[in-house]
Formats: C-alpha cells, sequence, structure tokens
C-alpha cells in the first residue's frame, strides 16, 4: 500500500497508488459498484485508471472490476491490490493471495456461507444492512459502495450525488432508502475494522478530471467531427460505440442504424457517404470480416469511410469478452485488390479521441477508408484527463455543393489529376452535373471500361499517386523515456500505458524508452524522425504485443527490414500487468 495515506500513529506517505478489485459473478452489480467508485474517485480529482475482466455470460462465471486511483497520473493495472471486495467466495479463493500484507477484504459471511478470522478480512452484513435499513436485498450493492468508501475515509457527498442522480425517475422514496443503506454501510466499515480504525486517505488538490473510457472517446470524436451517420450491427466490444452515438443522436442531428448484419452496416454506411455525409461503421474482427467485399467497394469507388474494428481473441468467436492485438494483418490485407488505406492504433482514450477526428479528416481529403483499430482492454478501460481540447480538432468539408460548381463547365467524378485526388460532388446537389460511381473498373466520368491503358491510369490515380501523400501527413511515433535510449520497448496501441509505467519504473537505473505506435499504417516516413536509425543504435529491442504472432515486429520487418532482438507476446486473452511486464523485460536484461 503506497500513497498520501496515512494509518492511525503512522507516518504520512508522499503519494498515493491504490488499487481496488470488486470481484462476483455476473449479474451481481460488479459494474454499478465499480462505476460509481470510479466517479467518485475522479470527482474526488484522483487520477483513475479501470479495467474490467468478465465472461461471455449474462450471469454466474467470474469476473472482476479493477479501479486503480491516485494522486499521479496513472495508465495500467496492478497485480497487487489494496481493497478486494468480494460479491462471493469463489472471489475470495481466486484473489485473496493478490491482496497486500496491509489490504483489506471486504465480505459478506452470511451472504458467501462462510467465515474468514484472519486480520485482513473485514466482515460487512452487505444483504441484512440492505433488509434492514432498504427493506430490500437489492440495495446490497449500495451498501457494498458505502462501506468502501467508509473503510478509505472519504466521506459520501460524491455517493450521494450519485444516487440522487441514477434514481431520480423513481422518486424520493427510492433516493431516501439508498442514502440510507450506503451510509449505513460507511459507518459499519469504519467502525469494524479493528486493524486500521479506518484509513485516512488524504486528498489530492481540488482538480477537474473527465473520466472516460476508449470507446466512448471514439464515439465523442466521431461525434466533434461531423458525423452524421453510424450504421453498425452489435458485437463485443465495439458495442459501446453504437451505445453512445445512439444516446447522442437525437440531440446532434445524427442518424445511427442498427443494421440486420455487418454486410448491410458497411454498405448502409458507404451509402450515407456517397450522398454526402461523414459516415462511419463499426465491428469486431468477426463482424468485420463479413465488411471486407465492403471495404473494397469503398477503395473502388473512392468513397471516405471511417471504420472502428475493436478487436477480441479469435478465430471464429473466440473469447468474445477477452482481449487481443491479433487482426492488425488482416485489416491491413483485408479487400480484394489494390487501394489505400490508414490504420491508427490510440494508445488512450485521449488519443482515440484526436486519431478519430484524423480519420474522417483523411478518409475526406483523400476518398479512402480510415481505420480506428482499437481492442477490449481500451475500449472498457477508463482515465482520468484534465480536458479534451477541441480547438486542435480537424475539420474540412471536401464535397462540393451545387455553389461550389459554379462555372465549372464539365465535372468527371474520377478526373485524373497530379494528386490522383478528384472533386468530390454530391449527388443531387451538384445543379447541372452529374455524379456517377461504379463498382467495375470505370473512367474518368464513372463508366465501366475493359481497357489496359485506363486501368493504368486508374491505379495509378487512386492508389500510387495518393499514397505518397497520405504517407507525409502519418505523424512519427512518440519517444518517451531516455532521448538516447540504450534500451527500447516498442508497442502499438493499447500496450502505451503499461509499457510507460514499467519505463519509468527502470528508467532509474537504466538508459531506457518507449516507441509507441499510434498510427500505423502506412508507417511514418523518415525524413522527419528516423525512428529506425535510433532503434539501430540501441542494443537491446523489445517488440510488445498482445497476439502470438508478433504481427507489428513482421509489419516493421517488412516495411524497413528492421529486426527487433526480442519479443514479449501475450496471448491469453488478458491485458499486460506493470508487474508481470516488468519481469518479461528483466528477463532479457
Amino acid at each position: 500500500m503506497t500513497g498520501t495515506l496515512k494509518h492511525k500513529g503512522s507516518l504520512e506517505v508522499k503519494f498515493l497508488d491504490y488499487t481496488l478489485r470488486i470481484g462476483g459473478e455476473a449479474g451481481q452489480g460488479l459494474q454499478t459498484i465499480g462505476g460509481a467508485l470510479a466517479k467518485i474517485f475522479s470527482r474526488k480529482g484522483y487520477y483513475v485508471f479501470t479495467h474490467q475482466d468478465y465472461m461471455s455470460r449474462v450471469r454466474g462465471g467470474h469476473n472482476f472490476y479493477q479501479i486503480r486511483f491516485s494522486d499521479r497520473k496513472v495508465s495500467a493495472s496492478r497485480d497487487m491490490v489494496d481493497i478486494l471486495l468480494a460479491l462471493d467466495l469463489n472471489t475470495i479463493e481466486i484473489h485473496k493471495e493478490s491482496v497486500r500484507n496491509d489490504g483489506f477484504i471486504l465480505y459478506d459471511s452470511e451472504t458467501i456461507k462462510k467465515k474468514f478470522e484472519r486480520p485482513e478480512f473485514i466482515d460487512v452484513p452487505f444483504k441484512k444492512i440492505a433488509l434492514d435499513v432498504g427493506k430490500s436485498s437489492i440495495m446490497a450493492n449500495t451498501v457494498a459502495t458505502g462501506a468502501v468508501l467508509g473503510l478509505l475515509d472519504l466521506g459520501l457527498e460524491n455517493l450521494n450525488e450519485i444516487l440522487k442522480s441514477t434514481f431520480k425517475k423513481k422518486g424520493e422514496e427510492v433516493i431516501g432508502k439508498n442514502l440510507a443503506c450506503a451510509e449505513a454501510g460507511y459507518n459499519y466499515s469504519l467502525s469494524n475494522c479493528p486493524r486500521c480504525e479506518g484509513v485516512e486517505i488524504m486528498e489530492p488538490e481540488e482538480k477537474k478530471l473527465m473520466l472516460i473510457d476508449g470507446v466512448q472517446a471514439i464515439g465523442l470524436g466521431a461525434l466533434m467531427s461531423g458525423c452524421k451517420f453510424y450504421s453498425a450491427y452489435p458485437m463485443t466490444p465495439s458495442t459501446g460505440i453504437l451505445n453512445y452515438l445512439a444516446s447522442k443522436a437525437e440531440e446532434h442531428g445524427l442518424v445511427v442504424e442498427q443494421a440486420e448484419d455487418e454486410i448491410s452496416a458497411v454498405n448502409m454506411a458507404i451509402g450515407a457517404s456517397f450522398t454526402g455525409v461523414r459516415a462511419m461503421t463499426g465491428s469486431s474482427g468477426g463482424g468485420f470480416a463479413l465488411m471486407v467485399e465492403g471495404l473494397s467497394l469503398a477503395g473502388m469507388t473512392e468513397t471516405p469511410l471511417v471504420i472502428a474494428e475493436i478487436q477480441r481473441p479469435g478465430p471464429a468467436t473466440g473469447l468474445p469478452t477477452r482481449t487481443e492485438q491479433a487482426d492488425l494483418l488482416f485489416i491491413l490485407y483485408a479487400g480484394h485488390g489494390e487501394f489505400p488505406k490508414v490504420i491508427f492504433e490510440p494508445g488512450t482514450p485521449k488519443q482515440a479521441f484526436y486519431l478519430t477526428n484524423r480519420a474522417f479528416e483523411l478518409a475526406e481529403k483523400y476518398q479512402i477508408p480510415v481505420f480506428i483499430q482499437s481492442d477490449q482492454y481500451l475500449g472498457d478501460s477508463e482515465w482520468t484527463f484534465e480536458n479534451f481540447d477541441f480547438e486542435h480538432l480537424i475539420y474540412n468539408d471536401y464535397r462540393l455543393r451545387k455553389k461550389d460548381l459554379e462555372g465549372v463547365e464539365e465535372y468527371k467524378r474520377y478526373k485524373y489529376s497530379d494528386t490522383g485526388i478528384s472533386l468530390l460532388a454530391v449527388p443531387g446537389e451538384a445543379g447541372k452535373h452529374l455524379v456517377v460511381a461504379d463498382s467495375d473498373e470505370h473512367d474518368e466520368e464513372g463508366h465501366i471500361i475493359e481497357d489496359d491503358e485506363t486501368r493504368i491510369k486508374m491505379v495509378r490515380k487512386r492508389l500510387l499517386k495518393k499514397l505518397p501523400l497520405i504517407k507525409k501527413e502519418i505523424e512519427a511515433p512518440l519517444l518517451y523515456g531516455d532521448p538516447s535510449p540504450e534500451i527500447v520497448l516498442v508497442g502499438h496501441g493499447s500496450t502505451y500505458g503499461v509499457i510507460k509505467e514499467v519505463v519509468d519504473i527502470l528508467s532509474r537505473d537504466r538508459k531506457i524508452a518507449m516507441m509507441h505506435f499510434s498510427q500505423v499504417y502506412p508507417l511514418p516516413e523518415r525524413d522527419r524522425s528516423d525512428y529506425i536509425e535510433l532503434l539501430e543504435k540501441a542494443k537491446l529491442t523489445i517488440s510488445i504485443e498482445n497476439n502470438a504472432t508478433g504481427q507489428f515486429s513482421k509489419l516493421v520487418r517488412a516495411e524497413t527490414g528492421f529486426d527487433f532482438t526480442h519479443q514479449i507476446l501475450k496471448y491469453d486473452g488478458r491485458p499486460f500487468s506493470i508487474e508481470n511486464l516488468k519481469e518479461e523485460v528483466d528477463a532479457y536484461l
């Protein structure tokens, strides 16, 4: 247990870094408790990082929700926890060895039918208090949430605000009972912990922090980029984008369509984009597999399209609620024929927000498909940020309407140009001009052709002329740590946070750095920042990926010829923790 926290009679520690794990079965309300506590800690001014581990079932099994909060920025999870809130016996059996020596286990002996006498166990009768005070066992989770806050002695003000907001539509009686249950749980925990007599945590400086997860950040980025149409078929873990945008649709004039399948979803998005609005679709790997023909349609017709592909382990249905980075090469080579595409892999929700905006910009500017690729880990993980700066957002309307085409004598949708980019007119809004598109190979006007000369010109136009310009738009990877490192840990996408924290730990006595790629394909050009030269000068370069075959390292080798000295690969469906990644890196050091 570390932190700006003091036990009674002990010295104050310089900083706080606290981890809470809530475990139980699906259906027991883990997300309700975890979500409420994460909001409370962030509203108090703590930096928060959460991640979830859950099974693909509605009831039963074993799930947990983990929250790390600190007075310093945090970006990954730890294996060891300070508080374990156990909603069933299975949680205790699985996680008791992960509790620190000075940590605590909160549980209800009556509910789990077992009593523990060791000093770290605090028996709080969640169900009995709920029945006595709230007259309903369903309020046991409110009691448990209050009990955690009581153990930390953090007060009930923020929890009370959340309860009032959550149960606003259910009336004052329900709100009152929940407030009473929270207070009863708080007081019981505060007065029944003989080992700690209540833990006092020094509160951080007052500041407003935003708590947001990866899929919400992608949704918000789309909304702020002028997206007016989103179509998808629900597929974990991409469904959060659909849910978020649906919740904002009426307010922002957005059409959100739950299609009958992913084939319909991608074709609807292509159709919406063709008719003049910014459009997006999303899925996971299995659903995207159905979109691949549509992807090639967007490539041939040069229709702007943004696709969110949120990975989970495959093949087939795989592990629906787990995480993996195993779709990179699938996305890279998806689609028949040759056409340009861009792949972004954000490492934080903040990156997800800005890269989604950038995805729309590049899709519209170059009339290509652009991917926002992430995974369950980043998609479901919550982070705290001071703000997102909307002034850094880009919005350029590249579509031409009637007034834009005044004075243009002849309009050809696929007119040859030095850049490969043709004027993008909106059908029905082009005045006297006709907008023609064809999924077959076509001429400048959009009509089907068969001759080889036109075919060669069109491939050069939409691929070979655009690609060098697109490459110039791709930013160099982030270098964090020693500017002239002997050891470089290289990651892409969601491994950002955990690699960063491991570099922070190891940099105390080593020249070490992280190189992180969030703009993955095309790889950045080396004229602005020669990242390959930096890797070649290092003594040790380790590629870190959540897949079994080192897909990103294969991409780097294929594009640049560079080979990493080592790889750390994790493919059990779980993300890296700080401890297990540090242990893997230490093995090479």
